[in-house]
């Protein structure tokens, strides 16, 4: 089967999957599945268990920050998924508004009433998509209740070392034991642990797009770790949905806008994924761009490969490893991603090619940066988290034109 043609396909090892009668839970009975195995082989993680299969109850969702792009983005994705209904949305500045009145694209679906945090009532909760901005997380997790599944999409929880999360957002972190639980949520590389996990901090886009073609090969030897430079390019959605000048049509449109050279937030937490594949210290050169359109992000990376490997090798264990993941595609030789081709989808397309300087080569990363670069990858975390196939409710191909 061809690369593309792997982006249509189902992988669902019992056939078709029962789509449950709409019923709502009472409050007073909690119901957990029994989480399956899934870390050992890819295709399992699409399995269910029989008695999740046979479910009829949906699980109760909140989507804290509903009113930026990452929240409305985990609305829209959940607005077909069968086991996830959306109870309770917050949003500070639009409290008591309709859903509608904030994202007039949502107004045909019947959704709660935007609350206040502070008003939320989270006893009718199972789960929660957290979408808050960096630095006001950590205390709203720390005050949910204990037994609420929580995946935050802010970097709050991203970073192990505390040091290095106050140097790079320019404070202390205030919840530290519930750093300690947090497990970094890049689906396909730490699919075990985000399995048994109550909270699970979603990688940033840059850190995705990146991270998923250099893991594999740093693990294998197969790339030198010095000298590793990143070129990423991304939709203006990135920056948030805050007015800000830097951010207006004239300031963006027809042209490029380098950000962030040298100390771009993104950038410990890229270096401590690729630490963690080396098992040595990894500093790489990295540098973002915001680009004239609205979704999608590409990085452009550069790599010295290890004595003796050739560009076939990296192209060969990205293949192999990759080969039974739903959402990560590796194109045919030559075929270059392009970010046009997983707009408003869950995948990320990966290619590698020879670089004219003989030992090196370059690899090609594509993603929707609102999607597997942060509310689809989210959405793929808790189906995981609450023992339901990942790919659930994200099966949607990519939009073209």
């Amino acid at each position: 089967m061809s690369s593309l043609g792997r982006l249509s396909t189902t992988c669902f090892d019992r056939g078709c999957f029962p789509k449950p009668q709409v019923e709502r839970r009472s409050s007073s009975v909690r119901i957990f599945p029994i989480r399956c195995s899934v870390a050992s082989a890819p295709p399992q993680s699409l399995q269910v268990s029989d008695s999740k299969a046979h479910q009829s109850e949906k699980y109760r969702i909140g989507v804290l920050g509903a009113s930026g792009y990452t929240g409305s983005e985990i609305i829209r994705l959940l607005a077909n998924h069968p086991y996830f209904e959306i109870t309770l949305m917050t949003a500070d500045r639009k409290a008591g508004q309709p859903i509608g009145s904030v994202f007039p694209h949502l107004v045909t679906k019947d959704l709660p009433d935007l609350v206040a945090v502070k008003d939320a009532e989270f006893g009718d909760v199972d789960a929660v998509f957290c979408c808050l901005p960096h630095g006001t997380t950590q205390e709203i997790i720390k005050g949910l209740p204990n037994s609420l599944k929580v995946v935050d999409l802010s970097a709050d929880f991203r970073l192990r070392d505390l040091g290095e999360y106050e140097e790079w957002y320019g404070q202390p972190h205030r919840a530290p034991d519930l750093q300690k639980e947090a497990v970094y949520g890049l689906t396909e590389i730490y699919r075990k642990e985000i399995q048994a996990a109550r909270l699970v901090a979603n990688p940033g886009c840059y850190p995705t797009s990146i991270q998923l073609p250099l893991v594999p090969l740093i693990k294998a030897r197969l790339i030198e770790v010095k000298n590793i430079i990143i070129d990423s390019k991304s939709g203006v959605s990135g920056a948030g949905r805050g007015a800000k000048e830097a951010n207006l049509y004239t300031e963006i449109a027809e042209g490029i806008h380098s950000y962030g050279i040298t100390r771009h937030r993104h950038m410990p937490e890229i270096e401590q994924g690729l630490t963690d594949a080396s098992g040595e210290r990894v500093t790489v050169s990295f540098t973002p761009h915001l680009m004239p359109m609205s979704r999608g992000m590409q990085s452009t990376i550069y790599v010295e490969m290890a004595p003796g490997v050739s560009t076939e090798d990296l192209y060969q264990h990205l293949k192999n490893f990759y080969e039974k993941e739903e959402f990560v595609v590796l194109l045919k030789n030559k075929e270059v991603p392009h970010t046009r081709h997983v707009r408003g989808s869950n995948y990320c397309l990966l290619n590698v090619f020879p670089d004219r300087i003989p030992g090196r080569a370059i690899i090609v990363s594509v993603i929707d940066n609102l999607v597997k670069g942060a509310s689809g990858q989210a959405l793929q975390n808790l189906n995981l988290m609450m023992g339901i196939p990942e790919n659930t409710g994200l099966l949607n191909l990519p939009l073209f034109p």
